[in-house]
């Protein structure tokens, strides 16, 4: 039992307390985790607990600390700690009414939704949360835990270090270097006064069509289970929770799409998928995620055998399994607000942003009538409260006193920013330098073109700031240096001079051309094939350019993944694969240029960390992932061992599988671009989750159907009468030819839901370059559709084209205009070459 007692000392009591202090400031910046271990190693300060009467207890054990507060907390208590709420649909208030476990805060939320948050304004929403963290009836507080995506850097936080994506990481291969950017960002996240974060994903992507293959470390399973514990370490260095994801297969989905089906053995699974979580596990991650992917047809959020047979039986997983966003909706029979089969699973936590307090009030009942057994939400709980002890969550103290100005003072400081262009550095892969182009001389005069030479967004990728990393300009970018500003500081500092050029007039040594995908994350970055921009060659012609004025072209490609390029390799003279580099672009010109002599000043240390592929797509069975390739993994050309790379086969094995165009599909696909107008203005760019017409006479905003953000609500109020229309076209303006699918009765499909029907004239437009245009009166045909219910429509071609439109120069395929109050939501947009014959409507 404890023994308490008290012999009063003035003197002792004082000498206590300046102790304490000392001993506080000393373990804050090694982590909280320690705080009680360097306590109990002093016992000369129980000593002095004896003579000053301050109460001493002997430590409990852990285990013991749990079983007390397990005993103390009621059905609702225990159930409201497996809850975690989104930032933005749950009050400080709500977490200490309901007694919530866990906070999050998605891709693109902050504290009072102020993109611009200052480090301050996250530190005051954690004290918010802190100070209204449940109690239970002894008084004991057990904080709520606020976990983040903290994937590349703290890349929520403006201002914070944005590190390579861990595709960059894998090319550079380094597990010290992975372990330092861990720690690096854990100090980060801290002075925010967040304590878990979603990190490192271990996936093994397979499938380079998926969205997320840049969050993939490599193929490799063994490089990703060294990194993936590498990373692990560095969390952990500095007490902050980790967190491997996703468990499992989330690599490996039929197409590369994003949450879909893996279909494989258990054996071959574990063999391809699984070496990060065995890694991993052994380094003594404490959480790990479940994956959205089905395994063979069921959702893994459902699967038992994975989650608890595999996952803990056989790998020997002994922490707390966290759901993904809303991934407990999608198993079969259940909805984001009730889901035994996940509980029962081995689902811990349930992360259900918006539906939590009515999932709550559900699983409840479910303990009640048995379908879901008491022992496992006191696993569940014992799981959950085992992370809080062990890393120090129960003890801490509030963010407020425990976040110093030191520690606050290391987001985006120049340490973590010189580790970063390090990163930046090591990352690079050169495919090609065929000539010796690089690296280019101090002294010369540098042409820097393409759409990604000044560009933070883009060399940033996606979750940074916002979800799929759209919505951002060089503004939200403070202290970063894009890679235009980055050459520009290496030539002038020898003598040289960095031009940033829209086209070829200015004549050069070298034209360094950078270019790649635009930023995207989850299920808006999947891809049906591999072949970069079929539809759009500007890069490409822009090279072609230079080429014919005899400029010797150093290709800078920016991407998230390897793509099908052969064209682009062929013209550069020089090829080099940036990946997703974030806020130090300035470590590509330390690698790129040379000194006054032409010397190296760094060479390239990068190499694939996935096989580079010689085709857009597998020819024989296009659900399976490209199998053949020009360079395999490892490959990567050095200053110190050059090579010449011949011309490469430009012709697509199938670039075009189909003539369908999608157009929305979980989000705007490319080359399409989304728009609202009104008579004020009839252009403006929608980019994000939101948006709304000059005279706020309509509004379109992101919701949830299948997947996070996959469908857009539209809503006109007619409160003045005047037109407003919402639209896809092409992100350049230019036209497609459709005129093929018209010719084979192609139609323009889409599956919509009416909420509240038309009251006035509405018409569906297709136009080709305005006021080239043909329109369909949709009036009746939308005020007879069912309320609240999915349909699929098809508009013939044939419709817009006796109507007007062009078929071979389509730039808008998509466009609702009316002046009247009328409310639905799009799910699917797309051109198509057999529509579903029961959804046809007719021309009139």
């Amino acid at each position: 039992m404890p023994w308490r007692t008290r012999v009063p000392s003035a003197f002792c009591f004082s000498w206590m307390d300046s102790i304490m202090k000392v001993l506080k400031a000393l373990v804050a910046p090694v982590g909280a985790k320690y705080t009680w271990t360097l306590l109990k190693i002093s016992p000369w300060l129980a000593g002095c607990a004896l003579l000053s009467g301050m109460a001493f207890a002997e430590p409990q054990s852990p285990e013991s600390r749990i079983d007390k507060l397990l005993s103390q907390m009621s059905l609702e208590q225990k159930i409201g700690q497996m809850m975690q709420g989104e930032i933005k649909t749950i009050t400080p208030k709500e977490v200490s009414r309901f007694g919530i476990g866990s906070v999050l805060n998605g891709g693109g939320s902050f504290p009072s939704k102020n993109k611009g948050a200052s480090i301050d304004d996250w530190i005051d929403l954690a004290e918010a949360y802190y100070q209204s963290s449940p109690t239970l009836a002894d008084g004991t507080r057990i904080p709520a835990i606020w976990g983040t995506d903290a994937v590349h850097g703290h890349n929520n936080v403006m201002g914070a270090t944005l590190f390579p994506h861990n595709i960059g990481l894998g090319a550079a291969g380094s597990s010290d270097l992975v372990e330092a950017i861990s720690r690096a960002t854990a100090i980060e996240v801290k002075a925010t006064g967040i304590d878990w974060v979603f990190a490192p994903t271990v996936a093994v992507a397979k499938d380079f069509r998926w969205g997320r293959t840049y969050e993939s470390y490599s193929s490799d399973p063994q490089l990703v289970s060294r990194l993936g514990v590498a990373a692990v370490k560095g969390f952990e260095a500095e007490g902050i929770v980790a967190t491997a994801k996703h468990f499992i297969g989330d690599g490996a989905t039929q197409r590369g799409r994003d949450q879909g089906d893996v279909r494989s053995d258990l054996e071959t699974l574990l063999e391809g998928h699984g070496a990060g979580y065995v890694s991993t596990i052994k380094a003594g991650v404490p959480t790990i995620m479940a994956s959205f992917n089905s395994w063979n047809g069921r959702k893994v959020h459902g699967s038992r055998q994975l989650l608890t047979e595999v996952l803990r039986d056989q790998l020997g997983f002994g922490g707390m399994v966290v759901s993904d966003w809303n991934g407990v909706g999608q198993v079969a029979g259940c909805n984001n607000a009730s889901c035994a089969q996940a509980v029962n699973a081995g689902i811990d936590m349930l992360m259900t942003p918006t539906d939590w307090r009515l999932l709550q009030r559900r699983v409840v009942s479910q303990v009640e009538s048995g379908e879901i057994p008491m022992a496992r939400i006191d696993e569940a709980v014992r799981r959950v409260l085992a992370v809080k002890a062990n890393y120090g969550i129960l003890d801490q103290g509030s963010p407020r006193d425990r976040v110093t100005q030191e520690l606050k003072a290391k987001v985006g400081s120049e340490e973590h920013r010189a580790l970063a262009r390090k990163a930046v550095r090591e990352s690079l892969v050169l495919l090609k330098n065929n000539g010796g182009i690089l690296p280019i001389k101090g002294n010369a005069k540098v042409v820097i073109a393409g759409t990604g030479a000044d560009d933070l967004s883009m060399q940033s990728g996606g979750w940074t700031l916002t979800w799929q990393g759209t919505e951002n300009s060089n503004s939200d970018f403070p202290g970063a240096t894009s890679i235009y500003t980055g050459f520009n500081d290496a030539l002038a500092a020898m003598g040289g001079e960095a031009i940033l050029a829209a086209d070829t007039s200015q004549d050069a040594d070298v034209a360094l051309v950078v270019f790649g995908e635009t930023p995207y994350a989850e299920g808006q970055g999947d891809i049906e094939n591999l072949q970069y921009k079929p539809d759009d060659h500007v890069d490409l012609e822009l090279m072609r350019a230079f080429k014919a004025k005899d400029i010797p072209v150093v290709a800078v490609f920016i991407t998230g993944r390897p793509l099908w390029m052969n064209r682009e390799l062929n013209v550069a003279d020089a090829f080099v694969v940036a990946w997703l580099p974030g806020s130090e672009g300035a470590g590509l010109a330390d690698v790129l240029v040379g000194n006054v002599q032409g010397l190296p000043r760094h060479d390239f240390v990068g190499r694939l960390p996935f096989a580079w592929p010689a085709l857009d797509v597998n020819e024989i069975d296009d659900s399976l992932p490209v199998d053949r390739f020009v360079w395999p993994v490892g490959y990567g050309l050095t200053y110190a061992e050059p090579a010449t790379v011949g011309s490469l086969d430009e012709k697509a094995a199938g670039s075009i599988l189909s003539a369908d165009a999608v157009i929305f599909r979980g989000g705007t696909q490319s080359p399409w671009a989304n728009y609202i107008g009104d008579e004020s203005n009839w252009m403006t760019p929608v980019s994000g989750s939101y948006g709304k017409s000059a005279f706020g006479e309509f509004e379109v905003k992101s919701v949830d159907v299948r997947l996070q953000e996959d469908a857009r609500q539209l809503t006109w109020s007619g409160a003045g009468e005047r037109d407003t229309q919402f639209y896809w076209m092409t992100a350049n303006g230019r036209g497609r030819d459709f005129s093929e699918l018209r010719e084979k009765n192609g139609a323009l499909t889409m599956v919509v839901m009416m909420t509240e029907h038309p009251e006035g004239t509405t018409y569906l437009r297709m136009d080709c370059q305005w006021p080239c245009s043909g329109q369909v009166d949709v009036t009746r045909l939308f005020k007879v559709l069912p309320l609240n219910q999915w349909v699929r429509l098809s508009f013939p071609l044939a419709c817009f084209a006796e109507a007007g439109t062009e078929m071979d120069r389509v730039n808008t395929p998509f466009l609702l205009v009316t002046n009247h109050r009328m409310s639905m939501t799009v799910l699917d947009v797309a051109v198509v070459e057999t529509p579903d014959q029961d959804s046809l409507v007719k021309c009139r």
